[in-house]
């Protein structure tokens, strides 16, 4: 639940992909490699589900392609300061593609290259997404009135 949480922008949705996700797992249990981990086999289909999920439902997502001149900050700095929680909430404010690419790369661990292949955009695209996105990030953590989250200063 907790992956398609992070690209979902309700709990509804998020229980949707989920069912999405299992009723995969299911049908395709066959082609599971025992040799490899359950737990990653079962995070890949549900990372997958969720980004289905926006492709069946939305026409077309404009993502603008930028030459991303600014050097994006380790993902770890804005991790390593809030609870999962707390960055879920924020996380769910972005919009799809921005949530979708920082979802990919800061918490999920992909390259800018796989995601670009994975959601069919560039690489200049990811990497434009993803300092978009910390930035709203960074913003809402200024203007945040929860104060757990406003002791953190960039």
């Amino acid at each position: 639940m907790r992956i398609c949480l992070r690209y979902a922008k309700n709990k509804d949705e998020a229980v949707e992909m989920v069912n999405d996700g299992f009723m995969k797992v299911f049908m395709n249990m066959h082609k599971y490699d025992r040799q490899r981990s359950f737990n990653a086999w079962i995070s890949t289909i549900m990372i997958n589900t969720s980004i289905d999920y926006y492709r069946s439902r939305i026409r077309k997502i404009e993502m603008e392609e930028l030459n991303a001149k600014h050097e994006v900050e380790d993902s770890e700095n804005i991790l390593s300061h809030l609870n999962y929680e707390d960055l879920i909430k924020l996380v769910q404010k972005l919009s799809y593609a921005y949530r979708t690419v920082f979802n990919l790369f800061a918490i999920d661990g992909f390259s800018h290259e796989e995601i670009s292949e994975m959601l069919s955009i560039s690489v200049g695209t990811s990497k434009s997404n993803l300092f978009k996105a910390r930035e709203n990030l960074k913003k809402m953590l200024t203007e945040t009135p929860n104060p757990s989250l406003q002791k953190i200063n960039y």
